[in-house]
This record gives structure tokens, sequence and C-alpha cells, in this order.
């Protein structure tokens, strides 16, 4: 189930509403969202619910153990019980998301011929064992207090919101808010228009701008000339934005209805002056879980330069890695990698002395470079792609365009250009809902949503990309 589908609008949604609103009792609430969560889970993945039921039973486990080590003074056996539940956790996700992939490389490399064991992949797999694994790790270093109730760590984890393409929610951000939090009608209303604003993203522009992308990623590498590569690279680089942050409005939005607070996972990265900075306002549950987590356990910048530039390197292919077991992937994480080492070499000294017009479209350049690699999964789509970009290819008529059926989807691209910008955002932010202004914010998000629910009655195509990660 997504949330931008009739039923989760008119069906699931209003019940889960209901019914959480009529029982007073905050821990039967927590109650009503665990079921309510694990029903959304297994409307798309019923068997592999047991899958994550173990996963929280287990480090629900380990956490209660590592505690009661700590309490005897076995220092050993704490981070021995750490060990042990980092491992459960990257041996599930390894083997799920991996196994077929290092299959067919040991086959490649070694001339094996190993089956494949053709292991669907559980969707949001990747963002609940990073949440439930943090959570560990925290328990470890005693920045959180162990969670003794089953049933609050298990809605901690499986909160719908955000359970299947994040954020990447930390358990010391709703520690309080598991068992005291309280639900207000500013809050409830706040949710509401945080929402629409993530749905209409997701449906008004993602999914138009996605299906030109989709059009002309489709078109056989030669006869793709140098505007169609640029238009469908723009294309891809709103879908992806669009489709990823519109879900995190969505589920902020939903988390504030529920009385949960979760923390912004985008800050307007197309507006980024240097890689460096793109990569603070992109995805920030994720960089900011790596950093915390990884890079500065592994010394940070407080080793040799060497050592530094390895750690960088490390979280980046780990980075690239954790979206996909596809050498893409891993091509895209250590291409940031190698971006990141020159910046902080030299690069942002350089920067820092251009015009800000340059630093954003050196910025934007290598971004949209970085999405060639991030969507093509065979290697010879990428050097295809490039080179059409670069204009090696030649370039095409606007005939092409009409043969794919896109000409007329130009506003989209449009309205998506003044989107990934700031400039609503703020205008927005500037309407008082006390006054007229508030009111005609909420008369258009109905709008919005009117909108939203006719294009979803006649357009099937509604993919969410980071449901694959």
């Amino acid at each position: 189930m997504i949330f931008s589908s009739l039923t989760f609008l008119f069906a699931f949604l209003p019940c889960v509403l209901v019914v959480y609103f009529i029982i007073p009792n905050r821990m039967a609430r927590n109650f009503i969202l665990l079921l309510f969560s694990l029903g959304f889970y297994a409307w798309g993945e019923p068997i592999y619910v047991f899958l994550m039921l173990f996963s929280m039973v287990s480090n629900y486990l380990v956490a209660l153990i590592m505690e009661a080590f700590r309490k005897k003074g076995k220092t050993s056996m704490v981070k021995g019980m750490l060990i042990i539940g980092v491992l459960i956790n990257l041996g599930l996700l390894g083997f799920f998301k991996y196994a077929d992939f290092f299959i067919q490389n040991s086959n490649w490399l070694l001339h094996l011929n190993l089956p494949l064991l053709n292991i669907s992949l559980p969707i949001g797999i990747s963002f609940y064992t990073f949440q439930i694994m943090s959570y560990v790790i925290d328990v470890y270093r005693g920045t959180v207090q162990v969670q003794k109730n089953f049933i609050v760590l298990s809605t901690y984890v499986t909160l719908f919101p955000q359970l299947i393409a994040g954020p990447i929610v930390r358990y010391e951000t709703v520690e309080e808010e598991l068992a005291y939090r309280k639900e207000t009608l500013n809050d409830f209303a706040y949710g509401i228009r945080r929402f629409l604003i993530g749905l209409g993203k997701k449906v008004l522009i993602s999914n138009q701008v996605g299906f030109i992308a989709d059009q002309i990623f489709q078109v056989e590498g030669s006869s793709l000339g140098l505007s169609m590569a640029w238009v469908g690279i723009l294309a891809y680089a709103f879908q992806i934005y669009f489709d990823f942050s519109g879900y995190s409005d969505m589920a902020i939005g939903l988390g504030k209805m529920f009385g949960f607070h979760f923390l912004e996972n985008f800050n307007y990265p197309y507006i980024a002056q240097s890689i460096t900075d793109f990569w603070r306002r992109w995805h920030i549950s994720l960089s900011t879980w790596f950093r915390d987590y990884v890079y500065i356990p592994l010394g940070g910048n407080r080793v040799s330069q060497a050592r530094w530039f390895l750690n960088i390197f490390i979280v980046w292919f780990l980075t690239g890695m954790w979206h996909g077991a596809t050498w893409n992937f891993i091509l895209w994480g250590l291409y940031f990698g190698v971006i990141l080492v020159f910046e902080k070499l030299i690069g942002l000294r350089i920067l820092n002395k251009i015009p800000r017009v340059f630093r954003h479209g050196y910025a934007l350049l290598l971004i949209l470079f970085g999405w060639v690699i991030f969507r093509c999964e065979d290697l010879t789509q990428i050097g295809y792609y490039l080179n059409a970009l670069l204009g090696f290819n030649g370039n095409n008529t606007l005939k092409a365009f009409y043969n794919l059926s896109i000409a007329h989807m130009w506003p989209y691209l449009v309205l998506a250009a003044i989107g990934s910008g700031p400039w609503v955002g703020k205008l927005i932010q500037k309407m008082d809902q006390r006054t007229w202004s508030g009111l005609l914010l909420d008369f258009s998000l109905l709008g919005i949503f009117v909108l939203c629910v006719l294009f979803l009655v006649n357009n099937s195509f509604n993919p969410f990309i980071y449901f694959r990660f």
C-alpha cells in the first residue's frame, strides 16, 4: 500500500484515525498504531511481516541482555551483544538484498555456475533495519534508555508513516513521544497540510515528469541526442526529488497527526552551492546516519589524511551499496566520494572565490551526471547517456519528442523547476492560518487533493522510487 493510492486515502487512513482517536489510553493507542502498521506492511508483503517481527524480537532481546550485562559491569559481554545485534541486522539485510549480487559476481569472477536464489526484496528492509540498528547502538552508547516494553519498541519500528521509505527516524527522536506525546488540533491541521503538499509533489509532479524520464531512458543509446538526453536527466532529477521529498512530507505530516515530530529529510538540495552542500540537504536522515554510525566511529577527520580519505570512501561505498545491489549504485557512491575528497582538499576553497551562479552551476552539473549513474543500471547505458549529454551523439529534432508522446508535458517540467526551489515554501510559511492567506492556502490544498484524486483515478503510473531500497 502506498500513500498516493485511493485505498490508503479513502479506506486505511480514515479507519486508523477513527480507531486511534476514540481510544484515550496512550499505550492502547500505541498498540493500535502497531496493529495498523503491521496491516499496512502486510498489504504488500504478507510473508515478510514475519521477517520484520523476527528483527524486532531479536533486537529487543539484544538490547535487554546488553543492559543486563552493563548493570553487572561485564563490559566485554556488552560489546559482544552489540556485535551480535549488528551481525543479525546486517546478516538479514545482506542475505535478502545482496545474496544474488554476490552470487552473480562470484560466478563471473571465479567462472562458477552457482544458481541464483531469486529472493524478492522485502519492502523497506533498508529503512527499518537502519532504524532498529541505531537503537541497539544507542543503547550500547548509553544515549537512550533500553525499552523494556516490546509493544512500544515495535510501534517505533513499524510506524506506518515512515516504515517503507523513511525518513530514517532514530529512537532518540521519538523516545519521549512514544510514551508522553500529546496530540493537538494545531499539529493535526499542520499534518494534513503537510501531507497534502507531499501528495501533490508525488502525484502532480513526480509521476508526470517520471513519465517523461521513463520514455527518454528507454531510447536506444545510439539514438539519444543532446537535447533529449538533457530533458530526460532533468526530468529524472525532478522525479526522484519530488518522489522522495513528497514521501517524506507525507510521512512528517502523518506523524504530526499522531503526535510525532519527525526531523526534516530535505532542504531544497537543488539550490546547493557544492556537492558537500548538496549532501547536507538531500536525504538528511541517511547522511547523518552514516556520519554518526560509520564515519565518526572510523575516526572521521581526526586521523591521518590518508585514513581520512579512506573513511570517506568507505562511507560512500556503503552509501552506494545501501541503495541497491548493482554496480551502478556502487559507482554512484564512489563518484560522490571522489568529488567530496576533491572539495575537501581544494575544491571548496576555489568555489568560495567564484560567483554564486557558477558555484550553483558546478553543483547541478555534477548532481545530474550522478543521476545518470544512479538511473542507468547497465554500465554501457551510462556511457551512452553521458556521451549524449556531451553532444557526441548529435542532436534530436522536435519530431523525436512528439514520437515519444512527451511534447505536451513541458508544463510539468516548468512546475517542477519552480517547485524545487525555496520560493513556494517560503510563501507558504508566510501564510498566517488566522488570516485570509491561511484560508487561501487551505482552499488551494483542497484543490490539490481533488486534482490528485482525479489523476489517480485516471492514471496507473504511480511508482515510488525509494521502495526499491
